[in-house]
């Protein structure tokens, strides 16, 4: 049992430092954030807002799996290594990749009824 406690509290201490030493990881939670405020707001049914936690969740993780990798690569050397530029650069596609999916789930989750509040 003594193992795994360890590595809850290693995992904890992992994403605290994601928190306090990234700037994209606190923009992300807080984007994430207004988005699920939005949606009880706007009183959107819960799937959907099951549905963009998801989605907020798979962009959180993107970023810090990028930062794990930014991490390590710096760990090892501060020198210009192109497979480790390489490395970083397909970190950040991810979360670019993620990042963009999540804009086109919101889109199609809040677009039908922020339309229709403009309507009225």
């Amino acid at each position: 049992m003594h193992k795994h406690t360890i590595s809850f509290l290693n995992a904890f201490r992992g994403i605290w430092t994601a928190i306090t030493t990234q700037l994209n990881v606190r923009i992300h939670i807080f984007v994430g954030s207004l988005v699920l405020f939005l949606a009880v707001y706007l009183q959107i049914p819960i799937p959907e807002i099951l549905m963009l936690v998801l989605t907020i969740m798979i962009v959180i993780v993107a970023e810090m799996v990028n930062t794990a990798i930014e991490f390590m690569s710096d760990a090892i050397t501060l020198e210009h290594d192109e497979n480790i530029k390489y490395a970083k650069d397909v970190a950040a596609g991810a979360v670019l990749i993620s990042a963009i999916f999540a804009v086109f789930i919101g889109l199609i989750i809040f677009a039908p009824k922020i339309i229709s509040l403009l309507n009225t």
